[in-house]
């Protein structure tokens, strides 16, 4: 190895996680390589809504999207990526999803309840009983902001190796397929790939793969355009927040029994809308150690369908269909050492975009020390 191939931090993954990690390192003034085995960022990171959720988190998570909230600000600025300071509107559409909102904003400062004609001013949907704003809520365009990221840490100095696979790690030396990185540091970031590299550590920490089925419909579907992210009631069970609440457990119970092939799914049902006006709508949930490519036309027809009905519409004209994959796990996040100056670090939830960039600075902080 020569000079040129020794550097103070190397980082496996060119995602979201990856990226916070290398921003958090030059940030630092540390030399950073970022190796990635794809030519460009084509995962988890361009495959979401691009909504970073803080307020319905808790816990760590709720520390790191907090922080990550600063970043994604930061980084908007000096990159130029758009980002929204848009809050979230969360629908309710019965009695326990008003229920689950009521119990859970008592201990939000900031959120404000809706009545129904109130959100109805808001966003286009009938039928509705209420709902909330939660308005430190963030939104990024999914399929240029961490690209963006990428090419302003690249013009800033941090190396990147594309179409260069990982290959192990020995003795602060990362083996690549284009030879070998020395490096004080090296943080694996490689999302649901962790078993890969690392097959014991996934293994420990129960990380299988989760794939989404998601769909982009053509500008102008609605009758007028989201000023924020939406949730409805089957989001409330998915956010740490809201489904700690005890109104969720009757939730559940309601949505499961009324909709039995809708829970079958996992469903999450929100959507963004881009700045080109395209709304990303979504998403179901399937896990496993392996993600078939094959998706089953009912599971689109089921997001058209929620979607005709949540807005009122009598189609639906859809641009694209895509089956987005992330790491899940137990536990939210897995960050494990496996030897000294190494880090394995995946956000085992679908929160990458919530918190990764604040979880990337807090694993460089630690590696500092």
């Amino acid at each position: 190895m020569t000079a040129d191939d020794t550097f103070d931090l190397a980082v496996v993954g060119a995602g979201i996680v990856g990226l916070g990690h290398a921003a958090a390192a030059h940030a630092s003034g540390l030399r950073v390589v970022v190796v990635d085995r794809a030519s460009e960022i084509v995962g988890a990171s361009v495959r979401n809504f691009g909504h970073a959720c803080l307020t319905a988190q808790s816990g760590q998570a709720r520390e790191y999207a907090e922080r990550s909230r600063e970043l994604w600000l930061r980084y908007a600025g000096r990159a130029g990526f758009w980002a929204r300071e848009s809050g979230t509107l969360v629908v309710a559409r019965a009695a326990d999803e008003l229920a689950v909102l009521e119990q859970w904003a008592g201990g939000e400062p900031g959120v404000t309840l809706l009545g129904a004609e109130q959100l109805a001013d808001r966003v286009p949907v009938a039928g509705t009983v209420g709902g909330a704003f939660l308005p430190r809520d963030l939104q990024v365009d999914p399929r240029e902001a961490a690209p963006a990221l990428a090419r302003h840490l690249a013009a800033e100095g941090v190396e990147f190796r594309w179409r260069t696979a990982a290959l192990g790690v020995t003795d602060g030396v990362l083996h690549t397929a284009r030879g070998p990185i020395r490096a004080e540091s090296i943080v694996v970031a490689v999302g649901h790939d962790v078993d890969h590299l690392f097959p014991d550590v996934a293994e420990k920490a129960g990380v299988v793969r989760c794939g989404l089925d998601m769909l982009l419909v053509e500008p102008g579907a609605l009758r007028a355009p989201l000023a924020a992210p939406v949730l409805t009631g089957w989001s409330l069970l998915r956010y740490s927040g809201f489904s700690a609440t005890p109104a969720a457990t009757a939730l559940r119970e309601r949505l499961s029994a009324e909709h039995p092939d809708l829970y079958e799914l996992d469903l999450n049902q929100m959507y963004t809308q881009r700045p080109d006006g395209t709304l990303v709508v979504g998403d179901t949930h399937y896990r496993g150690l392996a993600v078939a490519p094959f998706q089953p036309e009912s599971s689109f027809a089921a997001l058209a369908q929620v979607t005709r009905e949540l807005f009122g519409l009598r189609e639906l004209p859809v641009r694209e269909r895509w089956q987005g994959v992330y790491a899940s796990a137990p536990e939210p996040f897995l960050i494990a050492e496996p030897a000294e100056g190494v880090r394995i670090v995946s956000v085992t939830t679908g929160i990458g975009m919530t918190t990764g960039l604040g979880l990337g600075e807090t694993v460089v902080t630690d590696l500092l020390k």
